[in-house]
């Protein structure tokens, strides 16, 4: 079994900065792509960004150029550094992870989710 823990979630004022932190446990072989997903209320869950286990980076539109993604294969932790946060980053941010276990079994695994909330 594998899971996902975030942290780094919580209130912060329009233009300010928060880090988001994903760590993955349990019988992990190796790790593909980690990502950061978001759902605000009554809409979609939608990609906000990933990073491939080469480095390669994908971002939503509306972050790119404030929004960084990095991870530490050794941690087996992804990271998001928000940055210049808008009213309309508040969401719920979840972690996804795309795990090869220890048996040789590829699934994606989700966090619980961390609460952002951006006030103007």
């Amino acid at each position: 079994q594998v899971q996902l823990v975030e942290s780094g979630g919580g209130l912060v004022q329009a233009g300010g900065s928060l880090r988001l932190s994903c760590a993955a446990s349990g019988s992990i072989f190796s790790i593909r792509t980690m990502g950061w997903y978001r759902q605000a209320p009554g809409k979609q869950r939608e990609l906000v960004a990933s990073i491939n286990s080469g480095g390669g980076t994908t971002f939503a539109d509306s972050v790119k150029g404030r929004f960084t993604i990095s991870r530490d294969n050794a941690k087996n932790t992804v990271y998001l550094q928000m940055s210049s946060l808008k009213p309309e980053d508040t969401a719920v941010y979840y972690c996804r992870a795309d795990v090869i276990d220890s048996t040789v079994v590829r699934r994606d695994y989700w966090g619980q989710g961390t609460q952002v909330t951006v006030s103007s």
